[in-house]
């Protein structure tokens, strides 16, 4: 929203600033460094960067929906000096209309190429995105700050017509081209299957909370390795948890952060939120779902995989 703005440029420049005066803090909570001429902090800034070694990682945070990966991804927009691209997966087709008509997207390279007269493969597609990506993570990196990608699985595990065992997913685009860092999070499966009921999510069939897991257990096997934490572990500490997550992705760490996460706009912002973070009852069961819960062996392997009570 335009009224978020300035607010947002505020907290960007207070992060920044607090940053550069962190390491001439001391115990006493005042500044004991002696002023410098601006040559020498000009030199001092140009050591500085000349002291990182190698390029930096890309960062990628990946989840199903209805999991509270929004509120993480928020936490993580609000570190200083952070950069998140909220739902980013190019070979969605979720944009694209039933009824043929194009939509005005000026700015949208990728979609423009999926609506050419002559349609190109999704290997052009890819190829588009990372030379777009390799662009932005250079811009963004030359001001100083870090680059987040917060996947959209659902376009890829979760739709009737796509095929997830034959596309890569966006992790396995991004490890083609940049040094990465990624983070995986789960929310027990009853409770995510519930929320995408309510919000009238579910793109395939069967409806099914077998059907749920078998993709949501096909998702994490093909994260196999990468960090995983628990939605449930956030609502009960969520510094501790984002702590965590900052060492995956090897960004700052500001316990802050989760004091800013209401001031945050972003895509997929569907959660309930209404309170404090914090563990929340889970839905009404209803009775069809309550029986899949005895019957479904995908959803118990799940369950058992992060030792959910099924």
């Amino acid at each position: 929203m335009q009224s978020d703005l300035p607010s947002h440029a505020l907290l960007n420049t207070l992060d920044e600033a607090l940053e550069l005066l962190r390491p001439h803090v001391g115990a006493d909570g005042m500044l004991h460094a002696p002023a410098e001429p601006l040559p020498s902090l000009l030199d001092q800034c140009e050591a500085a960067c000349a002291a990182i070694e190698g390029p930096q990682p890309l960062r990628s945070f990946h989840h199903f929906a209805c999991t509270g990966g929004t509120v993480m991804s928020k936490a993580l927009f609000a570190l200083p000096n952070t950069v998140v691209l909220s739902e980013i997966d190019p070979l969605s087709t979720q944009m694209l209309s039933d009824t043929g008509r194009v939509l005005f997207a000026p700015t949208d390279l990728i979609y423009s190429l999926r609506h050419s007269v002559r349609p190109v493969s999704d290997g052009v597609i890819i190829d588009t995105f990372l030379a777009a990506l390799e662009a932005a993570k250079t811009g963004v990196e030359e001001g100083g700050r870090h680059l987040v990608l917060r996947d959209h699985a659902h376009s890829h595990f979760c739709m009737q017509k796509v095929d997830f065992t034959a596309r890569p997913t966006l992790h396995e685009m991004l490890v083609r081209r940049f040094p990465l860092r990624s983070v995986v999070s789960m929310r027990h499966p009853l409770d995510s299957f519930l929320s995408l009921n309510k919000n009238q999510w579910v793109h395939f069939t069967p409806v099914t909370l077998e059907e749920y897991s078998r993709r949501h257990l096909a998702f994490l096997d093909r994260h196999a390795g990468i960090p995983v934490v628990l939605y449930e572990d956030f609502t009960i500490d969520p510094n501790a948890v984002l702590r965590s997550m900052c060492g995956h992705l090897a960004l700052p760490f500001s316990p802050l952060a989760t004091e800013l996460i209401g001031a945050i706009r972003m895509s997929g912002d569907s959660g309930r939120k209404e309170g404090p973070i914090g563990p929340r009852p889970r839905r009404e069961v209803p009775d069809e779902i309550e029986v899949q819960r005895g019957t479904s062996q995908s959803y118990r392997a799940l369950c058992a995989r992060f030792s959910y009570t099924p």
